[in-house]
């Protein structure tokens, strides 16, 4: 009676759903149709198929006849390819979303990478400028030496003002 009260109660929330747990591990299922599609994907599968149709053809076709197990349309061998396409088109599919989840996870590091250069550079900015403020209030050698070159200037004016000032003697 209390369970079905709790059933009907549309204002509570459903308790936790107990789900089947799968019977493979996903990672190894992915690393092993990564493989799969990379040798598929490959010029050795397809120098193998074509071995493997050519000899179908060739023995279907020129062994004598108690022998040969699919004669002309080859209706075995066109079950095989289609069963091996099946099977292979839905492993490239999870291989290539592999593919797509590792080239996301990549760009939100490179972002993040991208992102903290950016304040760094930011900092640098700021700092570099903040130090060309502190220079421009620190006396540079150039500026003490052209202080002290008007200096020796005015000295040497005066001393030649007060020479031409003093009697002869």
């Amino acid at each position: 009676m209390a369970r079905e009260l709790r059933r009907s109660r549309l204002d509570q929330p459903k308790g936790p759903r107990r789900g089947v747990r799968s019977p493979y591990d996903p990672e190894t299922f992915g690393k092993f149709s990564e493989r799969i599609s990379r040798f598929i994907g490959s010029w050795r599968f397809i120098a193998y198929m074509t071995i493997f149709v050519a000899t179908w053809m060739l023995w279907n076709t020129f062994a004598p006849e108690d022998l040969r197990f699919d004669e002309w349309p080859f209706i075995g061998l066109t079950l095989m390819l289609s069963l091996q396409a099946s099977y292979a088109a839905p492993l490239i599919l999870l291989s290539q979303n592999r593919q797509t989840d590792r080239d996301r996870v990549q760009y939100w590091e490179d972002r993040s990478r991208i992102d903290r250069m950016l304040a760094d550079e930011d900092f640098l900015t700021r700092e570099v400028s903040s130090l060309r403020l502190a220079v421009n209030e620190v006396a540079t050698r150039d500026f003490v030496r052209d202080q002290l070159r008007e200096l020796l200037d005015e000295l040497d004016v005066r001393q030649a003002s007060d020479q031409d000032l003093r009697p002869p003697t």
